[in-house]
């Protein structure tokens, strides 16, 4: 099987094992990304991060605020702002007055946006389950654990926030 070019191959090779490593993982996410992201858009007429609006909302049946979205992913509040204004006006999400903060408003999907987000989210799984099953099952678990390992060890260096 031919060898997919990707960015650590196109480097001059004299460059340190980590960067490679890091260009290889990052190949890999930028290979799958942009697939999913084409699937989402051909499939569904969507786009990536309304997608992943709409599936953190669905661990909050109450809704979050718009903080919530953005913290968790790790986007501007601006970015969240114009997500949800355009699938409001799809009658995907509703706005919800917060009773504990009356300037803050809750965003929660509608029975429409919980209906296709369903439908979304299991064609997304399939996706991936297809994209990743080339490689056997237990070389997923170890590069699973290893990036766990990896993760772990990269916060650990991270200044404290």
């Amino acid at each position: 099987m031919p060898q997919a070019p990707d960015l650590e191959t196109r480097i001059t090779g004299h460059e340190p094992e980590d960067t490679r490593l890091w260009l290889r993982m990052l190949s890999c996410c930028n290979l799958i990304e942009n697939e999913l992201r084409s699937r989402l858009r051909s499939e569904f007429r969507t786009t990536l991060p309304r997608f992943d609006l709409m599936s953190q909302l669905t661990h909050a049946p109450k809704g979050l605020k718009m903080s919530e979205l953005s913290r968790q992913m790790m986007v501007t509040n601006g970015n969240i702002t114009g997500i949800t204004d355009q699938l409001e006006k799809d009658g995907l999400v509703e706005r919800l007055k917060d009773a504990t903060d009356r300037r803050s408003s809750l965003i929660r999907l509608t029975l429409k946006g919980r209906r296709y987000q369903r439908k979304m989210q299991r064609a997304h799984e399939a996706w991936i389950e297809s994209l990743l099953s080339g490689l056997p099952q237990q070389a997923r678990a170890t590069l699973f654990d290893l990036l766990g390992e990896l993760k772990l060890a990269t916060h650990s260096r991270l200044p404290v926030q």
